[in-house]
């Protein structure tokens, strides 16, 4: 079975490496917004720019990021920013243990940990691709994804049960710790890594600062989706502090069940990333990509009816466990999808403007759609998403998808 396939001892250690950083960051999933309204005494509007201004700034710092990335070796470039991210976050409870912890070091913390975060997963991306063959990316990226449902159904309610029993930081003392975890277990995974070519003269120069959306934009098969990728991940995102605001305020679900209700769906992601080889092998990359970008525009929708008790819990459940699902099967198909279609000489860039894209559009789209929701109520806003996710296959028409994926990288 594909699912069990040996990948060996390095992908071994950068899956081990991943599932760490992973567990940790889900389970200081909302620790910053708590760390803001519980010690911090912070009103809502503060608790939105930092969850906004950290992702937008954070992008907008790691564009130069790209370049720097694509020019150096990665394994060295993935331990650095798993480093950094340890630093940062370490700081946060080492303040609130001294009296010092102010909003301002959340903000700058949140800024620093988003560029860095980018800038990982630019290096990663390459660094994969140079690790595992060209026929195994599939199955790598399928177990990368199936590790991140897996903590995103776990961490949440562990994070929650530490803070209650150890304090508001624990959570954030947990995510640092596991960014060193990481950078030791990628730093152990040995080998040779080429050097990468370097411009002449070894300065990045301006124009390759936008090569990564050059390429996406010209491409025939990146193009599609990179723009159906921004547009249901933004309106994905929005939808969920709106759906936070219907269930905890409007519809009066405890927090245990507001846990439970997003927590138990993250198991269809588990299931779609183990299926997501075997359908891409059987039916090919671009009808596994058309079927599920179409099925996960589907759900959202719904959620601007959802009844009030029990039954309410029952349909969002079900909703998001058929949204995360596709979600399961499309993620890791996109990701092989955009390393074979990207040459090594330009993929850190490439996946760097991807990212940067996806957290501005993210950013932007909740800063729009809170403001909508607070003129109209969260119904209105929730239905509005909805109906634009089902426009969003739209953006997956045509014949960019009809490339096997399995075919060499195209060039630009």
């Amino acid at each position: 079975m594909a699912g069990r396939k040996a990948l060996g001892r390095g992908f071994g250690r950068l899956w081990a490496a991943y599932a760490v950083s992973t567990y940790g960051t889900w389970l200081g999933f909302g620790a910053f917004p708590l760390l803001a309204v519980v010690v911090l005494d912070s009103g809502p509007a503060q608790v939105a720019a930092l969850a906004a201004t950290g992702r937008a700034v954070g992008a907008v710092l790691a564009v130069p990021l790209g370049p720097w990335v694509e020019f150096r070796r990665k394994r060295p470039v993935m331990v650095a920013t798993d480093l950094v991210r340890f630093g940062a976050l370490a700081s946060v409870p080492v303040s609130y243990l001294l009296g010092w912890l102010g909003f301002v070091q959340l903000l700058v913390v949140s800024v620093v940990v988003a560029a860095a975060d980018i800038a990982f997963r630019a290096a990663s991306g390459a660094f994969l691709k140079g690790l595992v063959p060209p026929e195994d990316l599939l199955v790598a990226n399928s177990r990368f994804e199936a590790t991140n449902w897996t903590a995103s159904m776990a961490g949440p309610p562990l994070g929650g049960a530490a803070v209650g029993l150890l304090g508001p930081v624990t959570t954030i003392l947990a995510d640092a710790v596991s960014h060193l975890l990481s950078a030791l277990g990628i730093r152990s995974i040995g080998g040779t890594e080429p050097e990468p070519a370097r411009r002449e003269g070894g300065r990045t120069r301006a124009g390759d600062l936008f090569e990564g959306w050059r390429h996406i934009l010209r491409h025939p098969v990146l193009r599609p989706l990179f723009l159906n990728a921004i547009a249901v991940n933004g309106l994905i995102m929005a939808s969920e502090p709106l759906l936070a605001v219907l269930l905890l305020r409007d519809l009066g679900l405890s927090p245990w069940q507001y846990g439970l209700v997003f927590a138990a769906p993250c198991a269809g992601g588990l299931a779609g990333s183990r299926l997501a080889p075997r359908l891409a092998a059987r039916f090919g990359d671009g009808r596994v990509l058309r079927v599920a970008g179409v099925l996960r525009s589907c759900w959202s929708l719904g959620l601007a009816f959802v009844p009030s008790g029990t039954a309410g819990m029952v349909v969002v459940m079900g909703l998001q466990l058929g949204l995360v699902a596709s979600c399961g099967v499309f993620n890791p198909v996109l990701a092989t999808h955009r390393l074979r279609h990207t040459d090594p000489g330009r993929l850190s860039r490439t996946l760097a403007a991807w990212s940067v894209s996806a957290s501005l559009s993210i950013a932007a789209t909740t800063a729009l759609w809170g403001l909508l929701a607070a003129v109209t109520g969260p119904r209105t806003a929730l239905a509005a998403a909805g109906v634009l996710l089902l426009a969003t296959p739209l953006l997956l028409r045509g014949g960019a998808l009809r490339a096997d994926a399995g075919e060499p990288a195209l060039r630009s």
